[in-house]
């Protein structure tokens, strides 16, 4: 195998893992998210509630934002795994710190209001653009 062939086949390999990784870190963040928020999203959205899709969704982007910059500029995989695994913290961190701040946020979410949902979607969005800034060093 000549060395060109053997960097296709390695970039393969890397690609694999990354995005492996990736998706795991996906299924992870959403179980823990699904289990810290008091009600269940997919359970709601099932039934045709918009407000529970907007809020998840913005946290899954908002999670997926930093990720992917923890992809691109980590060092290595290990690195990358680390930098995906503070991503998570702090995307989980947003949930806990604006349910203190908006008390009736929950009860609005399950009650199908959206401008909640939309307000939470677009915090963890901004604060998941924020968390991938901040890994480009």
């Amino acid at each position: 195998m000549d060395s060109l062939q053997f960097e296709y086949f390695k970039g393969l390999i890397d690609f694999g893992r990354y995005f492996i990784a990736a998706l795991l870190y996906l299924i992870v963040f959403c179980a823990i998210y699904c289990k810290v928020t008091p009600y269940d999203e997919l359970k709601l959205v099932r039934e045709g509630k918009v407000a529970p899709a907007i809020s998840f969704g913005g946290a899954f982007i908002g999670f997926v934002l930093p990720l992917h910059s923890a992809i691109t500029h980590s060092v290595g995989f290990f690195d990358m795994l680390l930098w995906a695994l503070v991503a998570m913290l702090v995307q989980i961190l947003v949930f806990s710190v604006v349910r203190i701040f908006f008390r009736d946020l929950v009860k609005q979410i399950e009650e199908n209001q959206t401008a909640a949902a939309t307000l939470l979607a677009f915090l963890a969005i901004a604060i998941g653009l924020l968390n991938a800034a901040s890994m480009t060093y």
